[in-house]
């Protein structure tokens, strides 16, 4: 079955170097995303209360971006990204956030989910 991707971009008052920490270690990711996160390599494990996933590091480019790919999902093309985008004009920053859902019902509640936790690290950044 194919999923359906879905991009959504926020706007944040942060440098590149220092939101990439928040997207590329764990320390950064417990901060708004999950409850615990375990690095080893490639692998990383995401805790939330009572359940556990595991992702790997597919790219990562330093201050720009990281791509990772949910273990459970290996039999397809899906994956979740963080981009950081700089306007060469006007320097403005911005995420991107790259994920697939199994339907537009679960690309809905998923984008909600996203809206949410960006708000989360925009709250704990002060941005």
């Amino acid at each position: 079955m194919s999923k359906v991707k879905f991009e959504l971009e926020f706007p944040i008052h942060a440098s590149p170097s220092m939101l990439y920490q928040y997207f590329a270690t764990p320390a950064g990711l417990e901060e708004w995303f999950a409850d615990r996160v375990n690095s080893r390599g490639k692998i990383i494990t995401f805790m939330w209360d009572d359940s556990e996933e595991e992702a790997k590091i597919i790219t990562k480019k330093a201050d720009e971006r990281i791509k990772f790919k949910w273990t459970e999902s290996e039999g397809d093309d899906s994956y979740f990204e963080f981009k950081i985008q700089v306007d060469p004009l006007t320097k403005d920053v911005a995420v991107i956030v790259t994920d697939f859902a199994d339907d537009e019902d679960d690309a809905e509640e998923a984008k909600m989910l996203w809206q949410n936790q960006i708000e989360e690290l925009k709250h704990t950044i002060g941005a």
